[in-house]
């Protein structure tokens, strides 16, 4: 007998509320796979497997939206299916412009669907597009035509802080009078700060709010950007026309700008696998759950070190069935602390998905013809350490492709290909993760370097060694660019992407052949809430030392310590003088007596830079629970937080990369 279904039952029946998150989430993973499809797939080859699973997902998202309400979702979707629909049965032959129609259709999905979820932000008009798809299907678009431009220009309420001064707005203002395509400014506040330190400013864009907050991100954090409409008198403001159009500046004698080059990202996208994904092998867990389940196996680490350490004095022949218990919950902890650290590891294809479709974006903005090369998409890295090393990344591939990669005719000059490679990896070494961005392009050119370095009066010699020299890019404020450009040039960013990864207790290297290439070479830790650290004995307390930076542990000799003028000590080490920092002094601690120098040292690196520091023992090697001692405290000079031994007692974790500082300056 069939299911008795009620005719007069409607959508408003239903409270489709609980279903919101999980259809939003799964949009934005469809959303993702389509583009990484689309990037992967040469339009003159495209095979029906990719057509097909493309499909798929405009196929998923139009039901999906369909159910909750959202008809600009499923009129545009309804549009993208028409076309893919002919595409797959071969009835029309794919072409460049179809392919680009669809890209930015997904980019209009995005922001029609972030405003459904949020209720606010940025008004989209999807019409100009869906009838651009419409006549691409009907195949009455002429084969070249390119997409559309949707975005008409906007006027916005910028709002900016809370700021400590007015130097980070004066930083955006610049921004938009160097970079002309970004539109206009004008302060809505008569130029000072709000008593609550913010600043407000009216802005005429056709730029997107996220390509802004990624611009600003160079003067203030991505949390003090805000963006709303612009209301006069209760009209929401709206400048309709053509978007700017590109400045003369590339060569061509109207005015006009040349034929964008296509760039290639075809070579390392995953495709397959993000679509053929069946949701039934995952389950969708709230990052506070994963995070709080972290959090209490770090307690059961500790009360297991604990345990450990108080059944270590009892006889194991009486005692044998609790030593035998002990052994075998210490395994136990061991195997669960893995597996529930690998909940929170992610792997880099998470960042190095969003790479091809810059890299695409880019080649067409700078007339360039740009292949991307991605390698270690699998190797993991903690969560927290993923969405921070996301920006660092961002400003080094604008850099390779902006300054390093040549235009096609200079590198045919060169005798080198037209099309110019970046290449994107990341590998395991030892307890880090080494992630590596470089490009077969012009590379460093020492003399410009050297005559930029003295004309803004920075130390330059013409014996510096390569490396030296290569230093000098992270300077603040330094770029040897002739040129602005909205890309990368303005001078800032490379001291930016320097102090974010020292601040995650990184390092970052610079290699560069002129005329070859160049290669930025970054040092992570694994993860930031459980590492391997060195246990040293300062004036009757512990310490902890992170192992990562940790290079060698030697006696000290008398006779090669030495004085400087100051008041400060230098140690030889083999062929190297190394500043002494002795941690009682530092740390206000008894200070234990040496004779003629006498002691341990530790010889630690960040930044680049090596220094020694003095103890009084080394207790052994230990993996620590590290705790957020400016949380759950305050911040402490000279210390990155804390961890709680197995005796009970708190030791307190030395910031390597503040000594060093303290060092240097």
């Amino acid at each position: 007998m069939g299911e008795m279904i009620n005719p007069g039952l409607t959508q408003a029946d239903f409270d489709l509320a609980p279903f919101h998150a999980a259809f939003f989430d799964e949009a934005g993973d469809n959303l993702d796979s389509m583009e990484s499809l689309l990037l992967a797939m040469d339009s003159a080859s495209a095979s029906d497997d990719d057509l097909n699973a493309v499909f798929r997902v405009a196929h998923s998202i139009k039901g999906g939206a369909a159910t909750f309400g959202f008809a600009d979702v499923t009129a545009l979707t309804h549009e993208m299916e028409t076309l893919l629909d002919r595409l797959r049965r071969h009835e029309l032959a794919p072409r460049p412009e179809m392919v680009d129609a669809l890209l930015q259709a997904g980019d209009v999905l995005r922001g029609l669907l972030t405003r459904h979820r949020t209720g606010g932000g940025e008004a989209v008009d999807a019409s100009a597009l869906a009838s651009w798809l419409k006549a691409l299907a009907s195949g009455s678009a002429p084969p070249a035509a390119t997409v559309p431009m949707l975005a008409s220009q906007r006027v916005l309420r910028l709002t900016l802080g809370p700021l400590p001064d007015a130097g980070a707005a004066d930083g955006v203002l610049e921004l938009f009078r160097d970079i002309g395509t970004l539109g206009s400014i004008e302060a809505a506040d008569g130029g000072a700060l709000s008593p609550s330190g913010h600043r407000t400013f009216k802005v005429i864009t056709s730029s997107p709010e996220a390509e802004l907050t990624d611009l600003f991100s160079f003067h203030v954090s991505a949390d003090q950007v805000a963006f709303e409409r612009w209301i006069e008198a209760g009209v929401d403001m709206q400048v309709t026309g053509e978007p700017p159009r590109a400045d003369a500046a590339d060569g061509s004698a109207d005015g006009a700008a040349p034929p964008p080059a296509r760039a290639s990202a075809r070579a390392a996208v995953p495709v397959a696998s993000a679509a053929a994904t069946s949701e039934s092998g995952t389950l969708r867990v709230a990052v506070d759950k994963i995070d709080q389940l972290i959090n209490l196996v770090g307690e059961l680490v500790i009360t297991q070190s604990m345990l450990a350490q108080q059944t270590q004095q009892f006889d194991p022949v009486r005692h044998g069935l609790l030593v035998a218990g002990m052994a075998e919950l210490e395994r136990t902890t061991r195997h669960l602390q893995e597996s529930v650290m690998s909940i929170r590891m992610i792997p880099m294809s998470v960042v190095f998905s969003r790479f091809p479709r810059m890299i695409r974006d880019l080649g067409a903005r700078l007339g360039k013809q740009l292949e991307l090369q991605l390698a270690g998409e699998a190797t993991e890295l903690d969560k927290g350490l993923i969405e921070k090393i996301i920006d660092p990344l961002t400003h080094l591939v604008r850099n390779s492709a902006d300054h390093g990669i040549e235009a096609p005719t200079q590198r045919l000059a060169a005798g080198k290909a037209a099309q110019g490679s970046i290449r994107l990896s990341a590998v395991h070494q030892g307890g880090s993760i080494l992630i590596e961005v470089a490009d077969d392009g012009a590379g460093l050119s020492r003399r410009r370097i050297l005559d930029k370095a003295r004309s803004r009066g920075l130390p330059a010699r013409d014996d510096m060694t390569d490396a030296e020299v290569w230093a000098l890019i992270w300077e603040p404020g330094f770029s040897t660019a002739e040129t602005l450009s909205d890309v990368s040039g303005r001078g800032v960013g490379m001291d930016v992407v320097k102090r974010n990864i020292a601040d995650l207790g990184g390092s970052v290297e610079l290699h560069s052949i002129e005329g070859q290439g160049t290669r930025v070479s970054i040092r992570l830790p694994l993860t930031l809430a459980i590492m391997d650290g060195m246990l040293i004995g300062v004036g009757g307390e512990t310490y902890v030392l992170p192992l990562a930076s940790v290079v060698e542990s030697f006696q000290l000799r008398p006779g090669r310590l030495g004085s400087i003028a100051g008041g400060g000590q230098v140690v030889h080490v083999r062929e190297d003088y190394l500043p002494v920092v002795a941690l009682d002094d530092l740390l206000d601690l008894p200070n234990r007596e040496s004779v003629d120098g006498a002691g341990l040292m530790v010889t630690v690196e960040a930044e680049g830079h090596r220094i020694a520091l003095r103890v009084d023992e080394l207790l052994g090697q230990q993996q620590v629970v590290v705790k957020n001692l400016e949380r759950n405290y305050r911040r402490v000079p000279n210390v990155s937080g804390a961890t709680i031994l197995g005796d009970g007692r708190v030791a307190l974790i030395i910031d390597v990369i503040a000594l060093v500082r303290r060092m240097r300056h």
